[in-house]
């Protein structure tokens, strides 16, 4: 039986400050490829390139990656500040429609970070610029200094809801995780689960309520060491059998985009 097909999304990026390229980092790909046991192909992160009933019908489910740009807050009805950072204007109108469609059809979808803001945006949340300015909040952000192990390194543990998804899936309510990010959830939308915690109260696991199909999205990076970590192995693994089963299910059912 041939392997799923899992999407993932692309970032656009400048070779040498000057060449524009989408670009897909190399541990999303082999954490596709080896632990979820699926097919990688990377999404070029624009509309036009990337027409949803296209990919939607190449791929058996979807990886939203980080990446340094933010969702912008236009999207979830915000003004844009300084502290919001970069945008990537081009990869919203593709991510976040393609979110919400994945959703309604019940084909798998994984948020990783940056992925994971766009998970909650896509479904009415905002989204704090900075929550290390926050009261009594920690700095998620990458350490700016160190090499790549120390700053995919382990820094914090996230408490999981009891009998929740992510409790299912790492057989444990604690677990210990890195942190990359700057942005977080501010209000989670009416169908936006938060499903786990940082210490300092930062949502770090979601869910969507009431969606038929996979939408675990996590704000860490689980592709560091993914085949090995005790964490990021159940959660690619998880995900991998929901994509199987999809494409299993789609085999026999034609696909209808939804209403």
């Amino acid at each position: 039986m041939a392997r799923p097909v899992v999407g993932i999304i692309g970032n656009s990026f400048l070779i040498n400050d000057q060449y524009p390229a989408f670009t897909c980092g190399q541990m999303n790909t082999f954490a596709v490829a080896e632990v979820v046991d699926a097919t990688p192909v990377m999404i070029p992160a624009h509309p036009e390139a990337s027409p949803l009933d296209e990919i939607m019908a190449l791929c058996d489910g979807f990886v939203f990656t980080g990446g340094r740009p933010n969702v912008h807050p236009e999207e979830y009805g915000h003004d844009p500040t300084e502290a919001h950072g970069a945008f990537d204007r081009n990869r919203d109108r593709l991510a976040l429609p393609l979110i919400r469609e994945c959703v309604a059809r019940g084909q798998p979808v994984l948020g990783i970070c940056r992925g994971f803001q766009e998970v909650a945006v896509a479904f009415g949340s905002t989204l704090h610029p900075e929550i290390r300015e926050l009261p009594g909040r920690d700095n998620h952000r990458m350490p700016p200094d160190g090499t790549l192990e120390e700053k995919f390194a382990h820094r914090h543990v996230v408490t999981v809801t009891e009998g929740g998804p992510f409790h299912r899936v790492f057989g444990a309510t604690e677990v210990l995780t890195n942190t990359l990010h700057g942005q977080g959830i501010d209000v989670p939308g009416p169908r936006v689960v938060i499903d786990g915690h940082a210490p300092d109260g930062t949502p770090e696991a979601i869910y969507i309520d009431g969606a038929p199909g996979f939408t675990l999205s996590v704000q860490w990076h689980p592709e560091w060491n993914a085949g090995n970590d005790p964490v990021s192995r159940p959660l690619f693994q998880a995900f991998g059998a929901a994509c199987r089963t999809f494409a299993a299910a789609r085999r026999t059912t034609p696909l209808r985009r939804s209403a």
